[in-house]
């Protein structure tokens, strides 16, 4: 019986992967003997092909497990088709090229000057501008956990990107933007689209006082001019003429135009930020069912936004801020606990077992209570139980016993 032609066998070609070294790949062809494979292996330097370092003979099965450990490390077959030679090159020498751009990028990246002190506060990775003291400044929480997944976010926010967080409730998204804030020294208007929160009290409106007509600033154009944060809360649930007003905003160097006011514009402070927040938008609206009365948002409107979405802290990440948070007394065996439990809610949340999430907020009232009584279910009474549904209640209770047995 005679080996298959190269054109004949699907399994035969070269298989690439980028590295930071270059393009490692192994070639396979027919060998000599029959149902008999040569494997060829080297590292494309960007200067050729490279030379071979390995060079074996292996049979149909062993020729079969080596594909299967190829594609778990990432390679990737390329038929030996001349006509396509370039085209290969060039998707497998992408990734080391990108790698080399994006550090050329980030060493030569200049961050927009903002009215401040001049000073700058790391976080994470990222070198935040100091903003003015003012009273609507946040209150630094020192516990506060700041994930290595939050620095694209932070750097948006120094490139005054318009960011919005999508994610359950009590993710965190709004305490992420007010402890940065916190930490860089810049004040903080909230916005919450619950609803009552109409376009005059977000654009403004005409009034009378002291017998004169006068004209009240909203909170957006307030922003705008004193150059303050602003988070728009639960932007899925605002009206159509909210979100008409911050269309026009949400622009590059975008200015607000007050109608109402004679067509003032309205021009952004340099210190100017604007964020939204939303749960069930984008990746999120499977759980639409969950928040009854959010609106669909555009492809278009979502455009204008970096969308991130944000999952609890992991059970690790939890453990810490609770040790964190209630220092000295919480201690790692009972803070591990304590999360467990937490994503065990969740995941009976996400599942729709439960009707209500379980924020950290929720776990940390649970656990300080927890310190001082030295009762865990007297403890969740009024820091769990009474917060939800009688259903509910009885779902964590048994969660919550699953984790932690009854005292004697």
């Amino acid at each position: 019986m005679n080996a298959p032609e190269l054109t004949e066998d699907e399994n035969l070609g070269l298989y690439q992967r980028a590295t930071e070294n270059g393009a490692e790949w192994w070639r396979v062809s027919v060998a000599d003997r029959p149902e008999n494979y040569r494997l060829e292996h080297g590292v494309d330097d960007g200067n050729g092909a490279g030379s071979v370092d390995i060079d074996l003979v292996v049979d149909a099965e062993n020729l079969r497990a080596k594909l299967k450990k190829w594609r778990r490390e990432g390679f990737a077959i390329d038929t030996p088709d001349a006509s396509d030679d370039a085209g290969t090159a060039e998707r497998v020498a992408f990734m080391p090229e990108l790698r080399r751009v994006a550090a050329l990028a980030s060493a030569a990246k200049r961050h927009p000057q903002v009215e401040g002190t001049g000073e700058t506060v790391r976080i994470g990775h990222v070198d935040v501008p100091c903003g003015l003291h003012n009273p609507l400044v946040p209150r630094v929480n020192p516990a506060y956990l700041f994930s290595e997944r939050f620095n694209d976010i932070v750097e948006d926010i120094v490139e005054n990107r318009r960011v919005m967080l999508i994610g359950h409730t009590g993710a965190g998204k709004t305490s992420l933007i007010e402890q940065v804030a916190a930490r860089s020294h810049h004040g903080v208007l909230r916005s919450n689209m619950n609803g009552q929160t109409t376009v005059g009290d977000f654009v403004g409106f005409w009034t009378v006082k002291g017998g004169e007509t006068i004209w009240v600033d909203g909170v957006l154009p307030t922003a705008m001019r004193e150059g303050i944060w602003l988070i728009v809360d639960e932007i899925d649930f605002a009206e159509p003429s909210i979100l008409a007003a911050l269309t026009a905003v949400l622009e590059p160097h975008g200015r607000l135009v007050l109608k109402e006011k004679g067509n003032e514009i309205v021009a952004p402070h340099p210190a100017f930020r604007l964020f939204a927040t939303a749960n069930a938008v984008g990746a999120m609206s499977q759980f639409r069912h969950l928040y009854q009365g959010a609106n669909l948002m555009n492809e278009a409107f979502l455009d204008r936004w970096r969308v991130y979405m944000l999952d609890y802290l992991t059970p690790a990440e939890e453990a810490d801020v609770l040790m964190r948070t209630l220092a000295p007394h919480m201690t790692r065996a009972l803070a591990t606990t304590l999360a467990a439990i937490a994503a065990d809610c969740r995941a009976a949340f996400a599942r729709e077992d439960l009707s209500s999430a379980f924020s950290t907020r929720r776990l940390l009232d649970w656990a300080e209570l927890m310190l001082r009584t030295g009762d865990p279910e007297r403890a969740a009474g009024p820091a769990i139980y009474a917060k939800v549904s009688p259903e509910d209640a009885a779902l964590i209770r048994g969660i919550v016993r699953h984790h932690i047995a009854p005292a004697a």
